[in-house]
């Protein structure tokens, strides 16, 4: 079964509580179209000003505080509302794609690639991910299988980047990393 793009608006039932707008993002969560993707995008300009000023570990930090308070936001949200792992809960995907984008550099390329990575493996739940999707709930189900997905494409750039230190292919990788932003390194 197809999932629709749009889906029927929920009248905010807490909007005022802290829970709620940590969970649903600051409302981002209450787009009718592609509410993870709002929030991923959302988060995008709070992720570049934290690496960019702080470096690549304040945002691993920041990306599992926000795990953490995510996962009592969406405990509290979904004892107050209710449902398994409802679109109005968003601040998960701000922690997986904060996780991915640390291991990144801090620029409009790296975050693009970022962004369309996670979304990806978010939207597609390869394994693990749909086993933590599937097995884990509350609060932790919604949280744990986003940072899951922010992980994949960390381990492929990992992995390219062994290979072609193994490979002594820095050419074909050069151009590459001139477009994320890293520069070239002997």
């Amino acid at each position: 079964m197809v999932k629709s793009w749009k889906r029927k608006i929920i009248k905010p039932a807490h909007p005022n509580k802290a829970w709620w707008l940590i969970a649903t993002w600051f409302g981002c969560g209450q787009s009718p179209y592609l509410s993870g993707t709002v929030a991923s995008f959302a988060a995008l300009p709070f992720a570049f000003v934290i690496q960019y000023t702080m470096g690549s570990m304040a945002l691993v930090v920041a990306a599992f505080a926000v795990f953490f308070v995510g996962w009592w936001a969406s405990n509290e949200y979904l004892r107050h509302v209710g449902g398994e792992d409802p679109h109005e809960i968003v601040i998960d995907e701000v922690a997986g794609q904060w996780l991915l984008l640390a291991a990144l550099f801090p620029t409009w390329q790296s975050y693009l690639v970022g962004f369309i990575l996670f979304r990806l493996f978010d939207i597609f739940k390869p394994w693990p991910v749909n086993i933590a999707d599937q097995k884990i709930h509350g609060g932790l189900g919604v949280m744990f299988d986003d940072m899951l997905a922010g992980i994949y494409p960390v381990l492929i750039y990992l992995v390219i980047l062994f290979e072609t230190y193994m490979m002594d292919s820095y050419n074909l990788l050069h151009p590459v990393v001139n477009f994320l932003g890293g520069g070239y390194v002997h």
